[in-house]
């Protein structure tokens, strides 16, 4: 499943960094890429989507229109 969310607070590199890292947590195997300037966030995984929402907003990231 690829998911693509926007992430309003990516400021840097360190920001992929960390987002990627809460990602793999959840699934190891995901296919994370994450675009500063854009400030998006694309995501090839087996893990729900909300499980992987849940892992951004855990790290301190907010995703335009998900609570």
């Amino acid at each position: 499943m690829a998911l693509k969310l926007k992430v309003p607070n990516i400021a840097c590199d360190g920001c992929a960094e960390t987002i990627t890292e809460s990602i793999r947590i959840v699934e190891p195997d995901a296919k994370v890429d994450v675009d500063v300037k854009n400030k998006t966030v694309t995501v090839e995984s087996e893990a729900s989507e909300e499980s992987i929402k849940q892992a951004i907003v855990a790290a301190g990231y907010t995703i335009e229109g998900y609570q």
